[in-house]
Formats: structure tokens, C-alpha cells, sequence
């Protein structure tokens, strides 16, 4: 690839905190928006980017330590520790496919826009990792370099796609008009929560159950405060990990402070973001009238809503006990019990943040997460001994993206390792895609209905 492909190496590797503002900067200049707003909004995302790596960082500090001594307490024997997407991304962008993704990406998202074929425009090239890593898991696992850009390509258009999907969800309840979240686990996992919520709606008693924060807070006060549930849950998963008082309350303390923190933080990221949201859909409209476009964004936005928060933190020891039920797993939830956020975020949408409904996708989710994460563990190890960054372990996982539906599928039709596990989750989640369809579809009109 030359300088172009040093070039973009270089910028991978500053990683979102620096790449991101850069991309956001530089993009807001070309379409227009003034230096100084453009400078600006590109700081913003970069501040907002530091300060969730800062509080991921904290989380893993502090909550790793208490999951692996509750994976000890409870007598768990799970050998391989899950590397998360911190750990696993830089693995993807260390793949010699991922330099060729960017622009094949980006490419895909082209023609699918001339094409008429998704209404979504992404600009958020740091997350181009999770097509990256469906074309690099295949291309280590084939050594076929050409199935590994057609992984790329797939991952892509479906992304997209979902991008189209699932911006009813985002105008309705996070607010976000015009905007979407095309990319990550949560937008792959949220087909699940579509389909049980259909399920839900059948079953008399249990369709009529609705609790949220909101509610909660009108029925207990204070102690249903966001504050004050990250301050039960802390200590709670300090009890458990066998902490005295003292600990445990710290660990409280902390996990208040993500419930504080984490809505202020992501606020910095939107408002980065949406000079080039604004700018973008006003030349959008100009050169095609009536179309309607949506502006795919970093997952990272959804975050700063207290519902997802609260059901993250909840689902921090929920998690690992699901693992422990997970047949034949031998993965410990380590690297990504920070970001669960990330897996059911859009599932909470789906929802319409009802928490009754949002726990049970929710266990859904993290069991088929886990269950493809572990049968993917040959996959990832192949990947990171391809690039030489196993960092000495025998065995490499991760629960972001190796546990993505999509990349199993994938690697799975061009591998046919396991012809079995291919027909049962590709079967259910064709189902799930259905309801998927007719949901967002329904979500859309009920929109048009409220606007007359």
C-alpha cells in the first residue's frame, strides 16, 4: 500500500482517543464547518473519548480484580480470560487485511448510498474494526486473503444496513433524530431483544410488567437514584468477591461515580459530534431533496442514558454467572464487563427502557455472546498468532465481536467446521431478523403518527 498505507496505519494506531478527533476535525473542515468549530468539536470527542477510557479503565481496575476473586470464591474453572474490545481491537487493526478494510468499507457504505440500498452515512472510521475483524478472523482461519475483504464487505453491508434499522429506535427513545448506531455488539445482539419482546407482548401478566428508573424512583425515592444503585451494585460485587466492608464500600463508591460520570461524559462526545451530524444532513438534503439520511455514529453515545447504565452494571456479575451455565464454556467475562453497556444498549431501546424486559434480553444476549465466544476461541487464537500479540497466552477471547453472530456465520459457511452450530444460530437469528424488520417498521409509524 505504499505511504497510503502507512498513512493509515499511523492514524489507526493513535487509537479512538486521537484518531477519532482528528477524523471528526478534518471531516468537519471539507464539508464546511468553520476551523474554529470544526477544532472544536474534534477536541470535544477527543476529551469525551479520554474520559470513558478513563472510567473504563477505573471499572477494569477495580471490577476485574473483584470478578476473577468471585470466579475463584464460587470454585469457577474458566482457563481463558476474556481480552475485550480493548484487547482485541488492537489485534484486528494488526491484520494485514486492515488496511485494505478502511477504504473497503467506506467504499461498501458509497455504493450502498448511490444505490439507495442503506439511508446510512458513517463517519465513525475507528469502529470500521468490527468489519475489520469478521474479514481478519476468516482470512487467519482460510488463509485465503480474498474471503477475508469478502468478510469485510458482508459485515459491512449488514452494519449498514442495521444503521437503517435501528434509527427509529434512536429518534424514539434516545432522542437522537437523524442519528444511528451502525456499529459493536449491541447493534448485532439486538435482534434477540426484538424477538423477545414480540414474545413478551403474547404472554398475559407478563406483557403487563413495566418498571423503569423513572417508575422506580416515584416508588422508592432516592434509593432508586442512579447514584445510589451503582453504589449497591459496587458493593454488592465486593461482598461477593469476598471484600470486607471497608473495600466493598469503596468499590460502591466507585461504581456511584460511573453512574454519574459516564451521562456527562458521553454528553462531551455528542456535542463534538454534532456539528458535522448538522452539517452533513444539511448538504445531504440539499443535493437529494426529500431523501432522508441517517448519520452513523460510535456506540458511545447511548451510553449516557440511565437505564443502559444501570442494566451494565447490573448485568457485571449476572454475566459471569451466565457463564458459568453456558455449555462447554471455558471463557472468564474479564476485559468487556466494563463496556456490557455496549451489548444490550440498543436492547434497552428496543424496550423502550422497560427493565423487566431489558434483564431478559439482556441474559439472552450475554448466553449467546458467551456460547459463540467460545466456540470462536481457535478463531481469535489463530488471529492474535498471526500477528504475534497472544502476549504469551495459549489460548486468546474475547467476548466483543468474538461473540458476534455475523463473524460466526460467516467463518462458519467458509470454514464448515461445525455445520450444526451454523444451522442453529443461523436459523434463530434469521427468525430474530424478522422481528427486527417488523419492529423497527412499527417503531417508524408510530413516529409519523406522533409528528400529525
Amino acid at each position: 500500500m505504499g505511504i497510503f498505507g502507512d498513512a493509515i496505519n499511523y492514524i489507526i494506531n493513535m487509537g479512538a482517543s486521537a484518531m477519532l478527533p482528528l477524523v471528526i476535525a478534518i471531516l468537519s473542515i471539507i464539508v464546511g464547518v468553520k476551523i474554529g468549530k470544526a477544532v472544536r468539536a474534534g477536541l470535544m470527542v477527543g476529551v469525551g473519548f479520554v474520559g470513558l477510557g478513563l472510567i473504563v479503565d477505573m471499572m477494569n481496575a477495580n471490577l476485574g480484580p473483584a470478578a476473577q476473586q468471585m470466579s475463584k470464591n464460587f470454585g469457577l474453572n474458566m482457563s481463558v480470560v476474556d481480552l475485550g474490545w480493548p484487547g482485541m481491537s488492537p489485534i484486528t487493526w494488526a491484520s494485514s487485511i486492515a488496511t485494505v478494510a478502511i477504504p473497503v468499507a467506506i467504499l461498501v457504505n458509497v455504493i450502498m448510498l448511490v444505490l439507495k440500498l442503506t439511508k446510512t452515512v458513517n463517519i465513525d472510521i475507528w469502529n470500521i474494526w468490527h468489519m475489520t475483524f469478521t474479514g481478519a478472523i476468516a482470512y487467519a482461519v482460510t488463509g485465503n486473503f480474498a474471503i477475508g475483504i469478502a468478510g469485510v464487505v458482508v459485515h459491512a453491508a449488514i452494519a449498514y444496513k442495521f444503521g437503517d434499522l435501528y434509527a427509529p429506535l434512536m429518534e424514539d427513545y434516545f432522542e437522537l433524530d437523524g442519528i444511528t448506531v451502525p456499529h459493536g455488539s449491541g447493534t448485532m445482539m439486538a435482534p434477540f431483544a426484538f424477538a423477545i419482546d414480540a414474545i413478551i407482548e403474547k404472554i398475559p401478566g407478563l406483557n403487563k410488567i413495566n418498571f423503569s428508573i423513572e417508575n422506580l424512583q416515584e416508588k422508592v425515592g432516592v434509593l432508586a437514584e442512579p447514584i445510589v444503585i451503582g453504589g449497591i451494585l459496587g458493593a454488592v460485587v465486593g461482598f461477593l468477591a469476598g471484600y470486607d466492608f471497608s473495600a466493598a464500600f469503596q468499590l460502591g463508591i466507585k461504581m456511584s461515580a460511573v453512574m454519574v460520570l459516564m451521562p456527562k461524559i458521553t454528553k462531551c462526545i455528542m456535542e463534538g459530534l454534532m456539528p458535522l451530524s448538522e452539517r452533513m444532513k444539511e448538504i445531504l438534503t440539499k443535493r437529494s431533496g426529500d431523501a432522508e439520511f441517517y448519520i452513523g455514529l460510535d456506540p458511545a453515545i447511548i451510553l449516557g442514558d440511565s437505564e443502559v447504565v444501570t442494566v451494565g452494571l447490573i448485568f457485571i456479575p449476572l454475566t459471569i454467572l451466565i457463564a458459568i451455565i453456558v455449555p462447554g464454556n471455558v471463557i472468564l467475562p474479564f476485559g468487556d464487563l466494563a463496556t456490557i453497556g455496549f451489548f444490550i444498549g440498543i436492547a434497552v431501546a428496543v424496550h423502550k427502557g422497560n427493565l423487566f424486559r431489558s434483564l431478559i434480553s439482556g441474559c439472552v444476549i450475554m448466553f449467546t455472546t458467551i456460547w459463540i465466544a467460545s466456540q470462536a476461541i481457535p478463531w481469535t487464537t489463530a488471529l492474535a498468532k498471526s500477528v504475534h500479540l497472544t502476549k504469551g497466552a495459549s489460548q486468546v477471547a474475547a467476548l466483543d465481536q468474538g461473540g458476534s453472530p455475523i463473524t460466526y456465520i460467516y467463518t462458519q459457511i467458509v470454514t464448515q467446521q461445525n455445520l450444526k452450530g451454523l444451522a442453529i444460530i443461523g436459523i434463530i437469528y434469521v427468525i430474530c431478523m424478522i422481528f427486527t424488520v417488523r419492529g423497527s417498521k412499527q417503531r417508524a409509524a408510530a413516529l409519523k403518527e406522533q409528528e400529525y
